[in-house]
């Protein structure tokens, strides 16, 4: 099982699929499914019914998981893969495009 390299608050692009070629923020990761959800991407409209946290209910707009193959980490505007380094004894990303380190 290879390690998921994109993480929350990362920046990504739509790479395959129907939203192809957007680009948001991912809001979260689901490491068991190998998915993420990335803002106004892959939106789906959902009935709900009234509860305690939406009193009125009716249809919600919301983002679905989508496969994490299909996003690609943007750095500077440009689209690029994510490789591993250690610097200074710690385990960092690093853009393959650029060589510049993520995080």
């Amino acid at each position: 099982m290879s390690t998921v390299k994109i993480k929350k608050g990362d920046t990504v692009k739509v790479i395959a699929g129907a939203d192809k070629d957007k680009e948001g923020k991912v809001i979260a990761v689901n490491h068991k499914n190998n998915t993420v959800l990335v803002e106004g991407v892959n939106m789906i409209t959902k009935h709900t019914k009234p509860s305690m946290a939406n009193q009125n209910g009716g249809i919600v707009h919301q983002e679905a998981p989508i496969h994490i193959s299909n996003v690609m980490y943007v750095k500077n505007g440009k689209t690029t893969r994510i490789g591993f380094k250690v610097e200074n004894g710690k385990k960092v990303r690093v853009a393959k495009a650029t060589g510049e380190v993520i995080d």
